[in-house]
């Protein structure tokens, strides 16, 4: 009785072993890897565990002729913004073209409006293209129209040139322009009917694309004798000196040829007739 309670129990406790050796194995075996390791095998297991940083790669595409060099943090000390209110229906704005515009301005830093296109009514114009004067003597003012700018040609400050791009005919954008792409460190002066603006100010605009057309072809100036400037005939028709050309010497005086008595000397052909020179008066003597 005594050794069956014996072998039951060494069975027991043999189970119980058993059972506790797979809970063990892998701190068993994870341990060796890391104490039998040598250097040159442990060298990749800690390069796989920590991932190298990736290269920084520049902010923007460089072409191929153009060098990479160590970048750090890219600031950008101003950006023209826009946000389009109502996108157009109509064609396209097309650079070099007559565009029509709405707009109004503000001062971004107190929200004063500076300017708008419906402060500048033009005066009425009858039918022979003048204008209508009114009983004070003054022009009968009428109704606003739309400012035309050509188009991507510098004529207004960078960026209301740049704001516009894109635009259709119908749409309304608000542009938001740095200083630096406005007036810069220039001071525009207040005046009667509309404040001025400080320097560095940023400002708000308003636009709206009424309608573009062709620009207007400059006028033709006539050119003189009906070639280029500078190539026409001379007075007395001697042709025109070479460019860079130097004056020719004048020539000296000579002395009159004696001619035979009876015969009167042929006038030169070409030579103008000089006045005769007056007569000189003659020392009168003095009384004494």
């Amino acid at each position: 009785m005594n050794r069956i309670v014996l072998l039951i129990f060494v069975a027991a406790f043999s189970a119980a072993a058993v059972a506790q050796t797979p809970v063990a194995k892998p701190a068993t075996t994870a341990k060796p890897a890391s104490s039998t390791a040598s250097p040159s095998t442990a060298k990749p297991v800690t390069a796989a565990a920590v991932p190298t940083a990736a290269e920084p790669q520049p902010w923007i595409k460089l072409p191929p002729g153009v060098p990479r060099v160590v970048h750090g943090l890219v600031k950008m000390p101003f950006a023209l913004r826009y946000e389009d209110v109502k996108v157009g229906t109509g064609a396209a704005g097309e650079t070099g073209k007559l565009w029509h515009l709405k707009y109004t301005g503000w001062r971004a830093a107190d929200g004063i409006k500076f300017d708008s296109w419906d402060d500048h009514k033009q005066p009425k114009t009858g039918p022979d293209g003048k204008p209508v004067m009114g009983p004070d003597g003054k022009p009968v003012m009428g109704d606003p129209v739309p400012i035309a700018i050509p188009q991507g040609m510098g004529r207004v400050i960078p960026g209301f040139d740049y704001g516009l791009e894109g635009m259709k005919i119908g749409g309304k954008r608000r542009i938001f322009i740095p200083w630096q792409m406005a007036y810069g460190t220039r001071s525009i002066p207040d005046r009667p009917d509309h404040p001025g603006i400080p320097a560095k100010s940023d400002l708000i605009f308003d636009v709206e694309l009424v309608d573009q057309t062709d620009m207007p072809q400059p006028p033709q100036m006539p050119r003189p004798g009906g070639g280029m400037p500078g190539n026409h005939p001379m007075p007395g028709g001697a042709p025109p000196p070479h460019p860079g050309a130097s004056a020719p010497p004048a020539p000296a005086p000579s002395a009159p040829a004696t001619q035979p008595a009876g015969q009167t000397p042929a006038p030169a052909a070409s030579a103008p007739t000089q006045p005769a020179a007056p007569a000189q008066p003659q020392p009168q003597p003095q009384p004494k």
